[in-house]
């Protein structure tokens, strides 16, 4: 039993309750019998008291969001009014719901699998539309369904590895028939292409966290008004002035970005600004892509080496070479061996477009990627697990004489992709997953 909508003042206010008690909470609370599915305009009661008036809805179980009996009681949203109802509730012998519970019991009476219970918190928490659409793709199946699939893939390679050793004494070897090549071929292919996708709909469920670096003066607190779209970090000839990390969410063609102004680098005896630059160093470790900002007039200098040479080598960076007005070069973007450069004007806001860009080239996000659905880490890592599982199992079926082996590592293939599902999985797994979700779903 919760309250299923946000805390504080609103028209509506729906409790939920879910459970083998709900017929008779039905018969204290609203005195009447439901038509299941069909909304019904009542009083709510305390024995003979009136609470409220609204509207009661009685879903029977099996086919229900939870796959239990459900009762949803939608009155009027103030907290008194509700905080009644739900200590109403209790004393009919129902309890307070745990965060996650109802869609956790959802999971649980086989009503949708983990990730689909993982992609309608990621619709509640959607910060742009391509990222509630994905999750809406997910939330519907169409991740599962991938799963599901290259799973199916590796079960039936795995009945030809098992019927070769089987039948090892027979002349027929299962393992040189053109159909297994075909077979190993056909799941690096289509792992490969699930991860692709996977990492898409992981830049729209976590989005990007990008750092911008520079000295003092630089221009980042500029760039940082340009790419928000308004003045929000003060701007000032002084150097120094930012001291502490600025985070601003933006999305650039619906990819979620996180940009994070930093203080600028540089020696200082001035304790404020040694510890800005300690979280500045901090943040670059913990980001998807640096943003390397510099003076143009300081391109290929002591400066530029002092500013790169510091940053973890982990990250992804963009050099970017602000102030061109000043030299009255053009906007321009060109590549140097790993690296992308990119000429601009924080001051007169040329560049820009050409920059979020290359940040998305970077990142490899494609705002017309087809068929995306959300995903999280945990998703990405056990496809990456599972992919290597098969490539080892494709290369000692390439060698011919460790079928034992193959089998076995796509099995473990086979495993790390039911993790996804939560096919096989583990309480611990299942309690990180469902705390996050709000108490009243």
């Amino acid at each position: 039993m919760a309250v299923a909508t946000a805390p504080g003042y609103s028209g509506i206010g729906v409790v939920r309750v879910s459970g083998s008690k709900v017929k008779a909470i039905i018969e204290q609370v609203v005195k009447q019998n439901l038509i299941p599915r069909f909304a019904t305009y009542l009083p709510f009661y305390k024995n003979e008291e009136v609470l409220d008036k609204g509207i009661a809805i009685y879903f029977p179980g099996p086919n229900s969001y939870t796959g239990e009996d459900v009762l949803e009681l939608q009155g009027h949203g103030g907290p008194v009014v509700l905080d009644r109802i739900l200590s109403t509730v209790i004393s009919l012998g129902a309890r307070p719901a745990k965060a996650g519970e109802f869609t956790e019991r959802a999971y649980l009476n086989d009503k949708m699998d983990l990730s689909q219970a993982e992609s309608i918190i990621d619709l509640i928490n959607s910060s742009t539309e391509q990222a509630a659409q994905a999750a809406v793709k997910s939330m519907q199946g169409e991740f599962s369904t991938e799963i599901h699939e290259l799973v199916e893939k590796l079960i039936h390679l795995r009945v030809f590895i098992e019927a070769s050793l089987d039948f090892s004494d027979e002349e027929i070897d299962f393992l040189q028939e053109q159909q297994i090549q075909k077979q190993t071929q056909a799941l690096q292919d289509n792992i490969e292409t699930i991860l692709s996708t996977a990492h898409q709909g992981h830049l729209l469920q976590e989005g990007l966290s990008v750092a911008i670096a520079g000295k003092p003066n630089a221009g980042k607190s500029s760039l940082l008004n340009c790419f928000v779209g308004k003045e929000i970090a003060i701007v000032t000839d002084i150097a120094g002035t930012t001291r502490d990390v600025m985070r601003e969410q933006i999305n650039i063609d619906g990819m979620p970005v996180n940009i994070l102004d930093t203080a600028g680098i540089r020696e200082s005896d001035d304790i404020i600004e040694q510890e800005g630059i300690k979280r500045a160093f901090q943040a670059f470790e913990n980001a998807d892509l640096i943003l390397i900002l510099l003076d143009v007039k300081d391109k290929g200098t002591q400066i530029e080496a002092s500013i790169v040479d510091p940053l973890p080598k982990k990250i992804k960076t963009i050099t970017v070479y602000n102030k061109i007005d000043l030299i009255e070069q053009q906007v321009k973007v060109e590549k140097y061996k790993d690296s992308t450069q990119v000429w601009i004007s924080a001051k007169q806001k040329i560049g820009i477009d050409e920059l979020k860009q290359e940040i998305k080239k970077t990142v490899g996000y494609e705002q017309t990627a087809e068929g995306t659905f959300i995903a999280r880490r945990r998703h990405i890592t056990a496809l990456e697990e599972a992919k290597t599982f098969i490539n080892m199992a494709v290369n000692e079926l390439n060698v011919g004489s460790y079928a034992e082996l193959a089998a076995e590592n796509l099995l473990q293939a086979q495993n790390a992709l039911n993790t996804i599902t939560g096919e096989f999985s583990n309480d611990d797994l299942l309690g990180r997953i469902f705390k996050g979700f709000c108490i009243g779903k």
